[in-house]
């Protein structure tokens, strides 16, 4: 009785210093980690930075209506010209020509500045959902991580759990032979050691599961040791602060604001089809053969052309229209991510304290079980207990601290999902040992490029 009662107690502590799985910190790994893991390989992480690129070409193509569109043409042919005007005449030509033709906007409408404007809004916006699918991606790393540290804690409990009821039914059955108990003490003692290989089976399969999404998001197998983190720090003092905090932080907010500039910068994009359009074209061309068989006319033209549209069967005005109101739709979608960001931040404040509060009880339920527990036992030593009140009392200690390692998932899980929720769970605020992607790089590559069909991070 008294091996047994130390091996339990011995399980509590390791249990209470959160250390169940992690005997050898140097070949432990972090939660560190596994965030710069995913932050390097999660593929809608990778994703979203090759569409932050294209978005960076709107740009450029926005620009490119400021500048002059070259074009060369070449024609040749043959030409049978029977005459007989004055002169009866037979002629076969060759006739070539050449021309190079240049054209130069002057003015468009104003849409060059919109569409600027409104090309440096959108990836302003793909720039705020880049973070926000990076924090969610960590958030879902956070969640593997701890899910997998949860089970192989809980497998553990399980697996000596169910060592100390094999022990506990020898136990009953050595006492049953020397007529101290009954046969339903040992039937007993059988049926708990029974559940204890149901519950242990089923947590191997439980961590099996874990260790697959961990895979998934982080991109690497799950390691055999793991360190479990500290509450992150940055929790604001209030529900109402952490309100404040993400409405004004989260990324989904800030990509709604800039979806909403860009929709209002489209409303100028669609008046200025409605104006009137400058340009400057001019043309260089030269002709071999086309009146004579020896004619060369060469010509230099410069036009200023001036286009004014006058009815355009309405399509533009009803693009203009719905432009309008896909402002308001924008603007409403403002108001909304700010709502669900404050909503999240509260539901995720809440439940981080009620989770801290969980954790405290449950480590004070572990306590209170095994004095609980050592007293039974001694009890039952002198008869005044039976078989199945020590078993009773073994099975709580085993669910006070299996609900004590699900306490402190849930709180960190609660704790990182706050940081979501308030714009903190980044590579940048967590200080990650990894390099950062820089999205202005490939932005200032591209930006003023006139010519090329290759850039960095794409498919060349």
């Amino acid at each position: 009785m008294r091996t047994r009662t130390s091996v339990l107690a011995s399980l509590v502590a390791v249990c209470l210093a959160s250390t169940v799985l992690v005997s050898g910190k140097a070949a432990a790994q972090t939660i560190e980690d596994a965030f710069a893991s995913a932050y390097r390989n999660n593929p809608r992480i990778l994703a979203q930075r090759a569409k932050v690129r294209a978005t960076d070409e709107t740009v450029p193509q926005a620009l490119s209506n400021w500048r002059p569109s070259l074009s060369f043409t070449g024609e040749t042919g043959l030409s049978r010209v029977d005459s007989n005007i004055a002169t009866p005449s037979l002629q076969h030509r060759e006739p070539k020509s050449l021309s190079l033709d240049l054209t130069q906007p002057i003015f468009r409408g104003g849409r060059t500045l919109a569409a600027t404007s409104q090309a440096e809004n959108q990836i302003k916006a793909e720039r705020a959902r880049l973070i926000g699918i990076e924090q969610t991606v960590m958030f879902e790393a956070a969640t593997a991580y701890l899910d997998v540290f949860r089970d192989m804690a809980v497998l553990q409990l399980n697996i000596n759990n169910e060592q100390v009821l094999r022990r506990q039914l020898e136990a009953t059955r050595d006492r049953f032979q020397v007529g101290e108990i009954t046969r339903t003490d040992v039937f007993q003692a059988e049926a708990r050691l029974a559940r204890a290989t149901a519950d242990r089976i089923q947590a191997e399969s439980n961590l099996e599961a874990s260790r697959a999404a961990y895979q998934n998001v982080v991109g690497e197998p799950a390691p055999a040791k793991l360190v479990l983190p500290k509450v992150p720090e940055g929790t604001p003092q209030s529900k109402l602060e952490a309100g404040k905090i993400a409405s004004a932080n989260n990324p989904n907010v800030t990509a709604a604001d800039y979806d909403a500039r860009a929709a209002t910068d489209n409303v100028d994009v669609v008046w200025g089809e409605l104006l009137p359009t400058v340009s400057v074209v001019g043309t260089a061309s030269k002709e071999y053969e086309s009146s004579t068989e020896r004619s060369i006319i060469s010509t230099l033209e410069g036009t200023l052309r001036v286009s004014v549209p006058i009815y355009q069967t309405g399509s533009v005005y009803s693009r203009l229209r719905a432009a309008r109101q896909s402002v308001g739709e924008r603007r409403s979608l403002i108001d909304k991510e700010r709502r669900d960001a404050t909503q999240t931040a509260a539901r995720s404040y809440e439940n981080l304290l009620a989770a801290h509060a969980r954790v405290d009880q449950f480590l004070a339920q572990i306590r209170a079980a095994t004095v609980a527990l050592e007293g039974v036992e001694r009890e039952a030593a002198v008869g005044s207990r039976t078989v199945l009140d020590v078993l009773d009392a073994e099975q709580e200690l085993l669910d006070a601290k299996v609900n004590h390692v699900r306490a402190q998932r849930d709180e960190l899980v609660n704790a990182y999902e706050l940081q979501s929720a308030l714009g903190y769970l980044t590579a940048a605020n967590m200080k990650l040992g990894v390099e950062r992607y820089d999205p202005d790089e490939h932005y200032r590559e591209v930006r003023d490029k006139w010519v090329g069909g290759k850039s960095k991070g794409g498919v060349n």
